[in-house]
This record gives structure tokens, C-alpha cells and sequence, in this order.
């Protein structure tokens, strides 16, 4: 909770740019302009060249309206501006592969357009759904934190008499239903917290971001040994990944990304869409699919992460060229200076040696002559043999068909939305062994929607042709389904 003091308040007026965006003088039409482009479709990153022609679009539609004479500037100086530090409203910046500039929204400024759609008048406020919300959390407080065993068994034998005679009104012919007031209201609920759920992930990948801008800057300002600092840098990475919000973040992409979950999550989208009273509030169809949003949202930010963490060994290796680059230079201006003094030598003292000694070495401690050995090659002619020997052990080669594992791959995909390189494996055991093991991680190497978990490992087995089992433990790899 930020303090809410005069001063500090008076710092974020001047400073953050949320509250810049709503003193702007064209606030209403750089909200709505934003909102339309990123939080309302849920886009990412932009490319400049269509964020313009969007803007162009809009100043178009000012043609007939008298704020069109307010804004005379071309679309890409407006941009320019909006991302600049003293606005802070957007995120300029180049994805790898690419040279042209990309734009996103900041944390600040969709928390500030959230704010702004959040103005608008609801039809009802719904408070039933909230309190039991309420009443769940706390629930779950008081019992996931108890460490009493029975105290447990208590809380879960209360649960199975309360499910208990839900079964038994049920079976008795008792259904209670939901009214229309009742469903309304937590259908409003959810559509907030996916929304919001969809703007934490921008946030995430903004604070990634400056822990690797504040790690950039204590490198460039180290002036200690080396292995101290790889030691604080890595010490923050543990830091950012052991915080409340890289353990959530962590449990939640693990929840996420089970396809049995996934799935559940799906039905009831389709089962709660498909109730008059859903169906008569209009929500937004895009809903149908938030959890792709989320998974989509989620790759981008793990990605982001990658990505930084490529960048920071770059940026190390940098370095140590130029430590090392410099430590030529200062040899060769010491060769320089050694050969300028060869002919006038200096006088007097030169140079002074603390403590001098000699290094004494006995004779006998120094080791005998020992002779090198001589091989002795016998000069013997060659014999053609005569046995009989089986050669076609020679000739057979062990062949692995890629295109018949890619094609197990495509026909796993096509029934659900992901499969893991576990689950290929358990469907259609390996018949080569490890060789068709690293031609399955050459597929999903050379595929655009396969994510690697570094921190999840697997374990892989088969059987060898000799009988025994053989297993590989290594980092999750999960194949998504190609968007089309």
C-alpha cells in the first residue's frame, strides 16, 4: 500500500505516469486510442509501422470534429513522444530478428485505462459473490496454514458431511439453482479478474525488466573481483525467482499448463456461455478463449525472462573482452616504454624487491633420467583367414524415421491443444532408444511453439534392445499446437 501523504502524492502527480496520462491535455483521446489497440484485443507488441497507419486512422476520423487542429503533428512524433522518459506511456524497443521498433504499453499506463473503463456505470454492483469469495480465501488461510493433523481431519470430515448431504438432497430430487441475479453477478466477477489477470502479466514482465536494468548498472559500476559480482548476480536472480511474486507466478503457469485442467477450464466456459443469462449480458466472445490469452501472456513474459538472461551473459562477455583488451594495451605501453629506455637506461634505483630469497633444490631431489620406451614392431606377413564369420552385422544400420515422428507429433496435436515429450514417449515407446529420443528434441528445437521448463525436469525410459531400462532425465519440453 503506497503511503498516501502530501509529499509523496506531489511526487507522483510530477512523476508517475499514470497520473501524467490523466492531466495530459489529450487524455481522452490517448486513453481510448490505447485501450482499442492493446488492453481491449489483448495485443502485446506492435510494430511501428501498423501502430502509425493506426493513429492515422484515428486523426481521420477528427477530420470533421474541432480537436482534429490540435494535433497537426505527423502520427510517429506523437508516438515518439507518448514513449519518451518524461511521458513513460509506452515501451519502444526492438524484438530480436527484427530492425524495425516495436511499441507496448506500460504497467502504469494500462493501470490507468483500467481505471478510466473501470469509471464507466455498471448495470448492479454485486457483493454476495465478493463476500463469499471472502469467505473462501479465509477459509483457506485458516486451513492450509494449520499444521495439526487432526485439526485437518476435523476441517475435512466437515466437508465430506456438508457434501454429503448435498448428495443426499440431490438424490431426494432438491436442486438448487442459480437465479439470473446470482449468475450475472459472478459471470461480472470473473470477467474483471480475467482482465485484470491478463494485465498482471505486462507488470511481471516490467519488473524482470528492471531487475535486469538494475544488474546492468551495478556491473558497469563494479569496481571488485569478478567472482564477487557473478556471486551478487546471481544471488538477485534467486532473489526475483524465491519473491511472493516469482513463486505465484511459478505456481500458476504449473496449474495453468496442465491439459486436464485446461480442458475442465474449457467446458465450463462453454456450459457457463451457453445460460440465458450469460448469453443476455453480450459478453465479449473473446472471453471463449481467455485461457489461450493466458497461456499466450505467460510464454511471452518466460521468454522475456529468457531472453534478458541471454542478454546479461552477452553483456558479461562484453565485458571481460574489453577488461581484456585493455590489459593488452597496458602491456604493450609497457614494451614501449621498456624499449624507449633501452638506450639511456635510468640511474640510480630502479625498482625494489621486499624480502628477496633464492629458491634452493637439492641434487637428489631432482628426479633420475628415465629412458623412453622403445615398442618393438614384429615384421610378420598377413594371412587370409579362412573362418566363417557372419558380416551382416557390419552392414545393419540403425535408421530413425523423422517423418514418422513428426507425424505422431501432428496427429497428438490435432486431439488436444499441447503434449509433452513425456506423454509422446509413453504413447509410442522408443524403439531406437536414445537416438530417437534426440531426434524427438531436434522437432521441437526447430519448432516456433515449443516451450522448454528449465526448472521442471522428466524422466525418460525405455527399453533397451538387450532387455534392461534404460532413463534420461531432462528439462520438461512441452509442444503447443501451431497457431494458424
Amino acid at each position: 500500500m503506497a503511503t498516501m501523504d502530501r509529499s509523496t502524492l506531489e511526487h507522483l502527480a510530477r512523476q508517475h505516469p499514470a497520473w501524467t496520462l490523466l492531466r495530459a491535455r489529450h487524455a481522452p483521446f490517448v486513453a481510448s486510442f490505447l485501450y482499442q489497440v492493446y488492453v481491449e484485443p489483448n495485443v502485446r507488441a506492435v510494430p511501428q509501422t501498423e501502430l502509425v497507419e493506426a493513429l492515422e486512422d484515428r486523426f481521420y476520423e477528427l477530420d470533421a470534429e474541432e480537436d482534429a487542429a490540435s494535433l497537426p503533428r505527423p502520427a510517429l512524433d506523437y508516438l515518439n513522444e507518448w514513449a519518451a522518459s518524461e511521458r513513460g506511456w509506452l515501451r519502444k524497443f526492438y524484438p530480436p530478428g527484427s530492425d524495425e521498433p516495436h511499441f507496448d504499453l506500460t504497467p502504469a499506463t494500462e493501470k490507468a485505462v483500467a481505471w478510466l473503463a473501470a469509471l464507466g456505470q455498471r448495470a448492479f454492483v454485486g457483493t454476495e459473490s465478493r463476500l463469499l469469495a471472502l469467505f473462501d480465501l479465509l477459509e483457506q488461510l485458516s486451513v492450509g496454514s494449520q499444521d495439526d493433523p487432526e485439526a485437518r481431519l476435523r476441517e475435512l470430515r466437515r466437508q465430506r458431511e456438508r457434501i454429503d448431504e448435498q448428495i443426499d438432497r440431490i438424490g431426494a430430487g432438491e436442486v438448487t439453482v442459480l437465479d439470473d441475479t446470482a449468475v450475472r453477478e459472478r459471470f461480472q466477477q470473473f470477467q474483471t479478474s480475467a482482465r485484470e489477470l491478463l494485465a498482471d502479466f505486462r507488470e511481471v514482465e516490467h519488473n524482470f525488466r528492471q531487475l535486469d536494468r538494475r544488474v546492468r548498472e551495478e556491473i558497469t559500476l563494479w569496481d571488485g573481483s569478478k567472482g564477487d559480482l557473478l556471486d551478487r548476480i546471481m544471488s538477485d536472480h534467486d532473489l526475483i525467482a524465491e519473491s511472493d511474486q516469482g513463486k505465484s507466478f511459478r505456481a500458476f503457469w504449473d496449474y495453468l499448463m496442465s491439459p486436464e485442467r485446461q480442458d475442465l477450464f474449457a467446458q465450463h466456459l462453454e456450459t457457463v456461455f451457453d445460460l440465458p443469462a450469460v448469453a443476455a449480458m453480450r459478453p465479449d466472445p473473446r472471453l471463449r478463449r481467455v485461457h489461450h490469452d493466458w497461456i499466450a501472456s505467460g510464454e511471452h513474459t518466460q521468454r522475456t525472462v529468457a531472453r534478458l538472461s541471454q542478454q546479461l551473459r552477452r553483456f558479461l562477455d562484453d565485458k571481460a573482452w574489453a577488461e581484456n583488451r585493455r590489459i593488452l594495451e597496458i602491456l604493450s605501453s609497457v614494451e614501449a616504454r621498456a624499449i624507449a629506455a633501452r638506450d639511456a637506461p635510468p640511474k640510480g634505483t630502479v625498482m625494489e624487491i621486499a624480502s628477496p630469497s633464492v629458491t634452493i633444490e637439492l641434487p637428489m631431489e631432482r628426479k633420475l633420467f628415465a629412458p623412453p620406451l622403445r615398442p618393438v614392431i614384429a615384421d610378420v606377413p598377413l594371412r587370409t583367414g579362412d573362418g566363417d564369420v557372419d558380416a551382416s552385422d557390419l552392414f545393419g544400420r540403425m535408421a530413425v524415421d523423422r517423418l514418422e515422428l513428426a507425424e505422431r507429433l501432428r496427429r497428438a496435436l490435432q486431439a488436444r491443444p499441447q503434449v509433452t515429450l513425456r506423454e509422446l514417449v509413453e504413447e509410442h515407446p522408443l524403439r531406437h532408444g536414445l537416438a530417437e529420443l534426440i531426434v524427438y528434441l531436434q522437432i521441437g528445437s526447430e519448432r516456433g511453439d515449443t516451450v522448454v521448463e528449465e526448472d521442471r525436469v522428466e524422466e525418460i525410459a525405455w527399453v533397451s534392445p538387450q532387455g534392461g531400462t534404460r532413463r534420461a532425465r531432462l528439462p520438461r519440453m512441452i509442444f503447443l499446437r501451431e497457431s494458424a
